[in-house]
């Protein structure tokens, strides 16, 4: 373990067949099958092989795959493919007088690649010496006499209880992706949050806790380890990887298929995403850029249950992922994680700068990079940023925060509905807010429901003046504006949703901008004399979010004045690609 230590720091084209629902429903139940676990049954005998599966499937067939062999050398060409998959049998029901092998002896070769399956040998013969043997070779679990009929008194208790102690400690072999770090971390934090994000299913190993984790770091090259480590599927394993890295690993698109765009829209938060459905729906050759990955800061909420249509709410993350497959279906490319650092003119083109110095040309472009959250002003908060202190929902650590007490400081809808979620994990929840109440800041259903919620509290009038701890966040100053006494109390997690902060400082010197960095739109853009900005080129006035750069356009939480709601982000970038077609077909 010492040599590990904590970093700081184009998809392959299928072709498409049609399938049918009952073709699909037909592959799915058989991959279904196949992910059962395995109960053998081998016997030299058709009659008594029948008789057995039948009795097998009527009691397990909806747990487990039964399969028959008669014949040892069957058997064993059963046990090498169930090994080749890497599929797991639960237990062996062999026959011991068999014509090429004994039971014992197909007992011995099976258990030797499959030690923890269970072992029952049926015989027509009262044999004391083979029971003996088999007990002593192959520790042999049951020794069954032909016939079994009743099988509900003599076959099922005895295989009930033999399966039930396997499942006990049986644990399904993992094939997906492994991400092994300290549980509370920068680096750890960064990998699992891409991976959620991004929809992608992974299974976190504990370094301080899981022995697996141990043996993967154990079998790596000699040398420093930076964590997390991240295993894939095929064996190959990075360390402290970039999202960059993961976004290749993952065949995530990051490169434009074409040199220029008739619409370039930049952020995948709720109005980009909906500009992207309506854009490309309606013919425009639309490219989506994201420095992270859809759905923006609303896709890290845990439920939203004011968007219109769905009565009992619906995830962030659902509501990315429909948007996301939506656009897609209509023809928009969205590549991320992509960061646009410049955006200068060339008229009438814009011409789009990528970190890796890619540019890409478009026609219209549409700024929907959305905020950020306020940092927290207070010593520790920069030294404990993914190491206990959160910015926005996190909801990749809800799993680490079971039966902790979790803090959060904020007293918006963001805030409301993360203490609602965390609620569900967490042994206790204490909102910290500024303010005199939540009445003025979060909406009355979040306030009622936080109201009925028996392990939250709400704490006003209170704010965070220091954060303190060794590896990662340990205890929090909480400063009372009321008796004005600062009390020091034990904290591991906490989430902050405080101001907003928009993605603009890329635009400097490009759009015009308000004294907090939001694009200035339509008739915020002209003085009030009258005059537009020195750099509008057009005779006629900017339109409704358009910005000082003619073809322009900006929608959602970073334009200013904008409402900072998740319907009027879909609102606004579905109007943009209107205001686009306008500005295309007039100027």
């Amino acid at each position: 373990m010492s040599a590990a230590r904590e970093s700081s720091a184009a998809p392959t084209a299928t072709t498409a067949t049609a399938t049918t629902p009952a073709a699909n429903g037909a592959a799915a139940a058989e991959r279904a099958e196949h992910k059962k676990p395995v109960i053998l049954a081998v016997d030299d005998d058709p009659q008594v092989l029948r008789a057995v599966r039948r009795d097998l499937r009527s009691a397990y067939g909806d747990r487990y795959r039964v399969l028959g062999a008669s014949s040892a050398a069957d058997a064993l060409k059963i046990l090498d493919s169930l090994d080749e998959r890497g599929h797991d049998p639960a237990l062996f029901l062999v026959d011991q007088r068999m014509p090429d092998v004994t039971g014992v002896e197909f007992l011995l070769e099976a258990v030797s690649r499959f030690p923890d399956a269970r072992r029952v040998l049926l015989t027509a013969y009262a044999e004391t010496d083979a029971a003996i043997t088999a007990i002593n070779r192959v520790r042999l679990d049951y020794y069954l006499l032909k016939p079994w009929d009743p099988p509900h008194e003599r076959l099922f208790p005895v295989l009930d209880d033999l399966l039930s102690d396997w499942l006990a400690t049986y644990r399904p072999a993992y094939d997906g992706i492994i991400v092994a770090g300290h549980l509370v971390s920068p680096g750890t934090h960064a990998v699992r949050d891409f991976f959620t994000r991004n929809g992608q299913p992974f299974r976190f190993l504990n370094v301080e806790r899981d022995p697996e984790a141990l043996t993967l770091i154990a079998a790596q090259p000699d040398g420093a380890l930076a964590l997390p480590l991240v295993r894939f599927p095929d064996g190959s394993v990075l360390s402290a990887p970039t999202d960059t890295q993961l976004a290749q690993r993952l065949g995530l698109a990051t490169t434009a298929s074409r040199p220029h765009y008739e619409c370039v829209i930049v952020g995948a938060g709720p109005a980009g995403l909906a500009a992207g459905v309506y854009s490309a729906s309606e013919g425009l050759s639309t490219l989506m850029l994201d420095s992270r990955a859809p759905g923006g800061q609303a896709g890290t909420s845990s439920l939203i249950e004011n968007y219109l249509g769905f009565p009992s709410g619906l995830s962030g993350g659902d509501l990315t992922r429909r948007a996301t497959i939506q656009a897609s279906r209509f023809g928009a490319e969205i590549l991320h994680p992509v960061e646009v650092v410049s955006l200068t003119r060339d008229d009438p083109a814009k011409i789009l700068t990528l970190a890796d110095g890619t540019e890409i040309s478009a026609e219209t472009v549409l700024l929907a990079t959305g905020v950020s959250y306020n940092r927290l002003d207070a010593p520790g908060a920069d030294r404990f940023e993914g190491a206990g202190l959160y910015y926005g929902a996190a909801t990749t650590e809800s799993s680490a925060c079971i039966s902790q007490h979790v803090f959060i400081v904020g007293g918006a809808n963001s805030a409301g509905q993360a203490a609602v979620h965390f609620a569900k994990y967490a042994a206790r929840v204490t909102i910290l807010v500024r303010a005199a109440s939540l009445d003025a800041s979060m909406s009355r259903y979040l306030i009622d429901e936080i109201d009925r919620t028996p392990n939250i509290e709400v704490k006003v009038r209170t704010t965070v003046v220091r954060l303190d701890g060794e590896e990662h966040l340990e205890r929090l100053t909480l400063h009372d504006a009321d008796t004005g006494e600062d009390t020091e109390i034990p904290a591991r997690f906490m989430f902050t949703f405080i101001g907003a902060r928009p993605h603009t400082d890329w635009l400097a010197g490009v759009v015009e901008r308000d004294e907090y960095g939001f694009v200035l739109t339509g008739s915020d853009l002209i003085s009030n004399g009258g005059e537009l900005p020195a750099e509008w080129s057009l005779e006629r006035a900017p339109y409704p979010l358009e910005t000082s750069v003619p073809g322009v356009f900006a929608a959602g939480d970073v334009r200013a004045h904008s409402v900072k709601r998740v319907a009027s982000g879909v609102g606004e970038g579905a109007m943009a690609v209107s205001l686009i077609h306008r500005y295309r077909s007039m100027g």
